[in-house]
């Protein structure tokens, strides 16, 4: 084993670790990793900055602009609740046209914004038909996994698994490639779904408002002011009540005028009512104090939240976000949209107090409420997913056409060999901004950024496993151990081991990661790497046994209010079922 072997494995140990402690944002790993590499001589900045140009990299970019042109022409909404409509004789046809639907959907557009635009249909819906969303927001995120393993354009990981395949001298996967194993997952995880799944999956979100699903009658006071209140004759920001109890007032009610947010500089009265926002510790600690009369609140509509200008409303926020990692303090959200943030669902605890110094992660359920008119700046910003309908997105209806040809073209060229997938894909992009589907500002914002520089950085890591020698390293662990078994054997093994580390880590982390040694291992057998390729391809892209392990899940997380074992419960079987169809069929369509 030579010294750059070493630092590599060392490198390799340290990113793993990393992904699975989920401590630092993924793409701020896969930088550590490019700059590791770098400092330590193992890769030249030729090599290094390779990533970024990488065709997988780029399409990745293009399918980004190509899914929010749909989105902006209102294609995907309009087929999202075309399907829906169809599903509202039971629950049981409800769940089959969703995952239908999403699955379908998904084959050709980026699965994470499908699963973004489907939420607050089907959250819509299932109130509708009186279903708990839970029942119905993880069939979703499944299906659009098993939509996702269809065409190689339906993930990214497909894309760089392609991408490292063709650098080793292997044709690129086919548009359809995948799709004769593809549908048969499909079938089987809908089965599994409609048979089992979905009784695995506890009620989690019942069907009541926001106030309620938030427990937010519990945190909500109106505080009375008496003459002798020590508040009374201060500022509103530098009252006893404010600086020491941590409330936030929302109205203040003098002589029967409300006013709502009232300014920081507010000399409070004898007599003021002041609706208010705290924990049931502040509740406790103002009965002691002087001169203050508190009057609980049942419901939030009784104070007010009905009122013309401002609106209750859900967001989640998206994986990949530049949020992560940031407080509430320092995100800004009155400032940034005129938000206050009542309550927030953040790992499956439900939160109401000392929110500014909360740190915020994908898949985090914040309740806002905000005027009407600033709502739209929520649906603009790529780092949220309304998850609450309480206004229409301005769609460009008249361009639905022009967008689902582009869409339908980019994938025929690439199908019948006319252009690579990179080639089609930029000139969808193009044509989608030249007839205005998109704009080119909005093509820009489309760009999940966190996402390219992820695979960038991870690239170098491939590059530097083949470089060194230490893809060839692992692969004959591999050998040694299981390559006794035979080819099978260690097709399984290596689904088994994709699906494991996708679960705790980036999935395309973990493609980046055993794609290469892949090769090595077939190389070391004489057999076909196709085989091998296509087992870390497809566990790559099926995780479904933890919130953490794939975007989609991550995304429905918060929303649906599950826990982290409901995924454990209902993913671990179909993770199974998965390995077993795998290991018996890859062999069928791709020979050893």
């Amino acid at each position: 084993m030579t010294l750059d072997m070493v630092l590599v494995l060392m490198v390799l140990v340290g990113a793993i670790v990393l992904f699975a402690l989920d401590r630092f944002p993924a793409d701020l790993v896969a930088m550590l990793v490019m700059v590791s590499l770098l400092i330590a001589g193992v890769v030249t900045p030729q090599e290094a900055l390779a990533g970024f140009s990488n065709p997988a990299t780029v399409t990745v970019g293009a399918m980004f602009m190509l899914s929010a042109a749909l989105f902006r022409s209102g294609a995907l909404n309009f087929v999202g609740r075309l399907l829906l409509s169809v599903g509202r004789r039971s629950e049981w046809v409800a769940l089959l046209v969703v995952m239908m639907g999403i699955g379908t959907i998904s084959a050709f557009v980026n699965n994470t914004a499908a699963v973004a635009i489907f939420l607050p249909v089907v959250i819509g819906f299932a109130r509708m038909v009186k279903v708990s969303p839970s029942k119905l927001l993880m069939p979703l995120s499944f299906a659009s996994m098993f939509g996702g393993v269809c065409t190689v354009i339906g993930t990214s990981t497909n894309l760089l698994v392609s991408s490292i395949a063709e650098q080793h001298g292997q044709p690129p996967i086919g548009m359809f490639e995948m799709s004769s194993l593809g549908l048969i997952f499909f079938a089987a995880g809908v089965v599994y779904m409609l048979a089992v799944g979905v009784r695995l999956i506890p009620e989690r979100r019942l069907e009541t408002d926001l106030t309620e699903q938030y427990r937010m009658g519990e945190y909500l006071v109106d505080i009375i002011l008496g003459e002798t209140a020590a508040s009374v004759g201060t500022r509103l920001a530098e009252s006893p009540i404010v600086k020491e109890l941590d409330i936030e007032v929302l109205d203040l009610i003098r002589n029967g005028v409300r006013t709502t947010r009232p300014s920081p500089d507010t000399v409070l009265q004898a007599g003021d009512q002041l609706r208010s926002l705290t924990s049931v510790e502040s509740i406790a600690a103002m009965q002691e104090r002087k001169g203050i009369t508190l009057v609980p609140k049942a419901k939030w509509a009784d104070a007010g939240t009905d009122r013309a200008s401002l609106s209750l409303v859900e967001v989640a926020i998206a994986p990949f976000s530049t949020l992560e990692g940031r407080s509430m303090r320092d995100v800004q959200f009155a400032e940034r949209f005129g938000a206050i943030v009542l309550a927030i669902r953040h790992h499956g605890r439900l939160l109401h107090d000392k929110l500014h110094d909360m740190h915020l992660g994908a898949g985090d359920a914040l309740l806002l409420e905000m005027p009407h008119d600033r709502i739209e700046l929520l649906q603009r910003d790529s780092n949220f997913v309304l998850v609450s309908e309480p206004a229409l997105p301005r769609y460009r209806k008249q361009k639905i056409i022009p967008a689902l040809l582009i869409m339908v073209g980019v994938v025929a060229a690439a199908t019948f060999g006319v252009v690579s997938i990179l080639v089609s894909a930029l000139a969808g992009s193009v044509l989608m901004i030249l007839t205005g589907c998109i704009r080119l500002e909005e093509a820009y914002n489309a760009v999940e950024w966190k996402v390219i520089f992820l695979l960038a950085g991870l690239l170098t890591l491939g590059v530097a496993l083949e470089k060194t020698g230490a893809a060839a390293l692992l692969s004959g662990f591999l050998v040694n151990w299981i390559g006794v078994f035979g080819p099978f054997a260690v097709l399984a093994a290596f689904y088994l081991l994709t699906s494991l580390l996708t679960e705790a880590m980036s999935n395309n982390a973990t493609a980046v990661l055993l794609a290469p040694v892949a090769i090595a291992t077939a190389e070391a057998m004489a057999i076909s790497p196709r085989p091998l390729l296509m087992a870390v391809a497809f566990a790559a892209s099926s995780s479904f046994m933890t919130p953490v392990g794939y975007q989609t899940n991550t995304l429905i997380f918060g929303p649906g209010n599950y826990k982290f074992a409901d995924f454990m419960r209902v993913g671990a079987p179909l993770n199974l079922i998965f390995w077993i169809l795998a290991t018996l069929l890859i062999p069928v369509f791709w020979p050893f």
